[in-house]
């Protein structure tokens, strides 16, 4: 049967300020200003630059609370219009409605570079062609991907054509017609594998000892020279150290991504832009904010105006109430923004000072080894805050340095204790092993047993499977792939 009954329950949740304020936090310099913005679009209530002499933040605190008010009054008088900047015109009211799709277009047009396929089909206009042979050396050109190379089985293109072109080949003569792409600049394009573009590269070369050697060790031993195998190299081609090592060097010379030396690819840059800047000025450590993550913004004199206007107005009706509202939501919305992008400033300004102050030897010196133990927690507590505002600090932002530009979280690290018992950064042995693998006899390199002994000379107790990790960690291969003659 139904009861009724009472229950008392303590829950916490996040104000969508608070949840507004996280999200900016954690937005970088550049998608800040994105984000901002957007605001600016969003809410005519906020406006950029400074503001007038007059508070306009505390002038609309006083509206209208009694939303079941139903009194009545004529509102023939009153014009929203009046109200309103002429900057402030609603887009709509600009717009024609006879507007012709035969009308000019009134952009400008974007400067757009040839393609690389575009770039390939141009090369093939100049080559003579049946129309089968065009149409399946077209196709293979648009199986080209951006690094140069055709992925797809001859079998699954073979398929394609029959299927999306109705034409109907053997695979031989497919492979005929990738002979004549293959023709094609830049040198190794149209390759289905990493050696076929080495070869297609070294047989374009001047017929020399060393070309024609390096073009033989592609052929019967890439695998062997995958992985370095250099012993086995000389005596399987019966040649010296000397006659590999240039057979080797005219390999080093060749592109292994044709596609990516094309000027013509449009590739997507990014730029990064600090958010912090920390300088040595009279011996100490300055740290300043990025002025765009600092804007000057303020709330609407004109929507503010507009709504004090309505609230002098002594007869209220349901549709005025509606525009009140909308208008306060407006204005209480701005100044939340303006809060939480002050709070955001003030917040990036306390946890990257406490971050410098933590890291303030590495800081002076640009010495990496000078790198404290640090994790988030260190920081938190430093200045009371929970460490997941730490971590939204940390994992996206860039701080400029004399040393370069440099991204913060880079700054944390775990702890490992020394022979004397004393904690070290974890960045501080990376170092170490990068700078001892740099000085390393490069014909016989060490191998992950070794480094972990020569740290534990150096006072770095740490095993082999740890260096291997480490050494991961750092992109750097193993002995064997680091050899050279």
């Amino acid at each position: 049967m139904l009861k009724q009954h009472l229950q008392f329950k303590l829950s916490q949740k996040l104000s969508p300020q608070q949840i507004q304020l996280m999200k900016l936090i954690q937005l970088p310099t550049q998608a800040f200003e994105q984000r901002l913005k957007q605001e600016l679009e969003e809410n005519p209530a906020l406006e950029s630059g400074k503001a007038e002499s007059e508070n306009l933040d505390d002038a609309y605190d006083d509206t209208y609370d009694d939303a079941s008010d139903h009194e009545t009054i004529s509102t023939d008088e009153i014009n929203i219009d009046d109200y309103l900047s002429d900057d402030e015109i609603p887009d709509y009211r600009t717009r024609a409605n006879n507007y012709s799709s035969d009308d000019d277009e009134k952009t400008i047009p974007y400067a757009a570079g040839t393609s690389f396929n575009q770039h390939l089909i141009n090369q093939l206009n100049t080559i003579y062609l049946d129309d089968e042979e065009w149409a399946i050396a077209e196709f293979l050109v648009g199986s080209v991907d951006e690094s140069g190379y055709i992925r797809r089985p001859l079998a699954d293109i073979m398929d394609d054509l029959a299927f999306t072109q109705n034409i109907y080949v053997e695979e031989d003569k497919i492979e005929s017609v990738l002979k004549v792409v293959q023709r094609l600049d830049p040198p190794g394009v149209g390759a289905r594998s990493l050696d076929e573009c080495l070869l297609i590269q070294l047989r374009r070369k001047e017929k020399r000892p060393a070309v024609e050697l390096a073009i033989s060790i592609l052929e019967k031993s890439f695998e062997q020279f995958t992985k370095k195998h250099y012993t086995k190299l000389i005596q399987k081609h019966h040649i010296s150290e000397e006659e590999l090592k240039e057979a080797i060097t005219e390999i080093e010379k060749l592109n292994p991504k044709p596609g990516g030396s094309y000027a013509g690819n449009n590739r997507m840059v990014e730029h990064i832009v600090p958010d912090f800047s920390i300088r040595i000025v009279d011996g100490e450590l300055e740290l300043t904010l990025n002025g765009r993550n600092a804007p000057e913004l303020h709330v609407s004199r004109e929507y503010n105006n507009m709504l004090q206007g309505y609230k002098d107005s002594k007869e209220k009706t349901k549709s005025q109430k509606d525009t009140v509202l909308f208008i306060k939501q407006k204005l209480d919305a701005a100044k939340w923004f303006i809060d939480a992008i002050k709070q955001r400033q003030q917040t990036l300004f306390v946890t990257m000072s406490a971050i410098m102050n933590y890291q303030k030897e590495y800081f002076m010196t640009g010495d990496e080894r000078k790198l404290r133990p640090m994790i988030l927690k260190d920081i938190a507590d430093e200045i009371d805050m929970d460490v997941s505002t730490v971590s939204r600090v940390a994992n996206s932002k860039y701080v400029d340095t004399p040393y370069g530009t440099k991204l913060i979280k880079e700054f944390f690290s775990e702890s490992m204790k020394n022979e004397q018992g004393e904690d070290v950064s974890t960045r501080e042995i990376k170092k170490i092993l990068e700078t001892v693998i740099l000085d390393e006899e490069k014909k016989k390199p060490l191998t992950d047993d070794k480094l972990a002994k020569i740290l534990k000379e150096r006072g770095y107790p740490i095993a082999r499977r740890t260096v291997a990790k480490y050494r991961e960690q750092l992109g750097i291969p193993v002995a064997r792939l680091r050899k050279q003659i």
